[in-house]
C-alpha cells in the first residue's frame, strides 16, 4: 500500500478585475450587446468586468445575458426572483465582486461610457472616493429632457441638500464609480429604497467622500423603454424620508401611516355618500364604508409602501386583499378592546381612545408585513 498522499494541484487562480462595472437590467435585451461593445472599446487593455443584475426579465434578456457570459469571461450575471429595485441591485452586484473599484453605469446607452477610463484614472491616483458623471457640471447636458423632467430634477437636488454635505451638482447621476473602502463604509447603512444610489451612499456614509464630477451630455435611449414612472418621485421622497427620520421609525411605517391617514378620508366619504346620499342605514354605511377604506389601503400599500414585495396577478392580490381585510377586523378589535379597558381604568376618553388607535395600527403593520406581504426567502 502506497505511504504516500495524492495531493491535488490548485486549480489555475482567476484573475481579479481591477474594476467591476455594474448595470442593472429589467428588459433591455436589445441594448445589451451594444453596451458591452461600447464598453470594450473605452476600457482597451484594462483589467475590468461587467455584472448585470438583472430583476427577472421576460423579453429574451436573460438568454442573451446566460449566451454572453458563457462567450466571454468578463461577462456576469445575476438573475434575481422575487426582488426589484435598482439600488438593491447595484448593491448585490457591487457585493458579488473582489475588484478594487466599482463603477454603476445604465444599460439604456444614455450614459457616456468614454469617460470610464478618466474616472478610473482619478481612482487610481487616490484624488478621489468618489467619480461621478455629472449632467449639471459646466460642460455637461440634459439632452432632450422636456420642461416637466427638467423641473422635477432640479427639485430632486435641492432636496438632496437635506442629507447630504457633499457639493454634488449631479446627485441624482446614476453614472459613477468609487473605491471599494468608499462602498465599504456606506453599505451597512444604505436604505436602498428607489433607485438614486449615489445619494443613498454619500447619505450613509460615516464620514465625507471625497469628490470629483467630469461632466458628460446626457443622451437619448435607443432601445426599449423607459423604467422611470410617477412613482420613482415617491420612492425618492422615501429615501429622503429614510435618511432624515429613519433612526427613529421606519420609513416604510411612516408610508403605512400615510396611506392610512388617506384611508380615514375615503372612510368619511363612502360613509356620507351612503348615509346621506343613499339613505342607507347608519350600520351598513359604516361597515360599507369601512370596507371601502380598507380595499383602498390594501391597494394603495401594495403600491407604494410594498412597491419591493408588489403582489401581482389575479389570485395573489385577491388572497392578499383577504389577508388584508382579517389582518386588520383583528386590529380593529384590538383597537376597540384597548381603548375600552383604558377608558375603564379612568384615563381620559382621548387617551383611550388613542392608545387604541396606536394598539391597531402597529398591529396591522407588523401583522400585514408577515402575513399579506412576507419577505420572500
Amino acid at each position: 500500500m502506497d505511504d504516500h498522499i495524492a495531493v491535488l494541484a490548485p486549480p489555475p487562480a482567476r484573475a481579479v478585475p481591477e474594476l467591476t462595472i455594474v448595470v442593472p437590467t429589467f428588459n433591455e435585451r436589445d441594448n445589451i450587446r451594444p453596451l458591452l461593445d461600447l464598453i470594450a472599446r473605452a476600457l482597451d487593455g484594462d483589467s475590468y468586468e461587467v455584472v448585470f443584475v438583472d430583476d427577472d426579465s421576460r423579453d429574451g434578456t436573460l438568454e442573451e445575458l446566460q449566451a454572453l457570459s458563457r462567450a466571454d469571461p468578463r461577462v456576469r450575471y445575476i438573475h434575481r426572483i422575487g426582488r426589484r429595485g435598482l439600488s438593491s441591485a447595484v448593491v448585490e452586484g457591487m457585493l458579488s465582486s473582489s475588484a478594487t473599484y466599482l463603477a454603476v453605469i445604465d444599460a439604456d446607452l444614455q450614459h457616456d461610457e468614454t469617460l470610464l477610463p478618466d474616472m478610473l484614472a482619478v481612482l487610481r491616483g487616490g484624488e478621489a472616493d468618489v467619480v461621478v458623471g455629472s449632467r449639471y457640471a459646466d460642460g455637461g447636458g440634459i439632452g432632450q429632457w422636456d420642461g416637466t423632467r427638467q423641473l422635477i430634477s432640479r427639485a430632486a437636488t435641492r432636496i438632496a441638500r437635506l442629507i447630504i454635505r457633499a457639493d454634488l451638482t449631479d446627485p441624482m447621476s446614476g453614472f459613477f464609480m468609487l473605491t471599494r473602502e468608499a462602498f465599504a463604509g456606506s453599505v451597512r447603512n444604505l436604505s436602498t429604497q428607489g433607485y438614486k444610489i449615489l445619494l443613498d451612499i454619500f447619505a450613509s456614509h460615516p464620514s465625507s467622500l471625497r469628490l470629483r464630477e467630469i461632466p458628460y451630455e446626457f443622451r437619448i435611449r435607443q432601445h426599449g423603454e423607459s423604467k422611470l414612472d410617477a412613482l420613482v418621485t415617491w420612492e425618492y421622497l422615501m429615501l429622503v424620508a429614510d435618511k432624515l427620520f429613519g433612526r427613529f421609525v421606519p420609513v416604510r411605517f411612516l408610508m403605512f401611516l400615510i396611506v392610512g391617514g388617506l384611508g380615514v378620508f375615503v372612510h368619511f366619504g363612502v360613509l356620507t355618500l351612503l348615509l346621506k346620499g343613499l339613505g342607507s342605514e347608519f350600520e351598513i354605511a359604516q361597515t360599507g364604508a369601512t370596507v371601502a377604506a380598507m380595499t383602498f389601503n390594501f391597494f394603495l400599500n401594495n403600491l407604494l409602501t410594498y412597491r419591493d414585495r408588489r403582489l401581482r396577478g389575479f389570485w395573489r392580490v385577491s388572497g392578499g386583499l383577504v389577508s388584508f381585510y382579517a389582518v386588520c377586523s383583528l386590529g380593529a378589535v384590538a383597537n376597540v378592546g384597548v381603548a375600552t379597558v383604558a377608558f375603564k381604568e379612568e384615563f381620559d376618553w382621548r387617551l383611550a381612545a388613542l392608545a387604541g388607535i396606536v394598539v391597531g395600527v402597529v398591529w396591522n403593520y407588523a401583522a400585514t408585513s408577515l402575513f399579506t406581504w412576507k419577505q420572500k426567502k
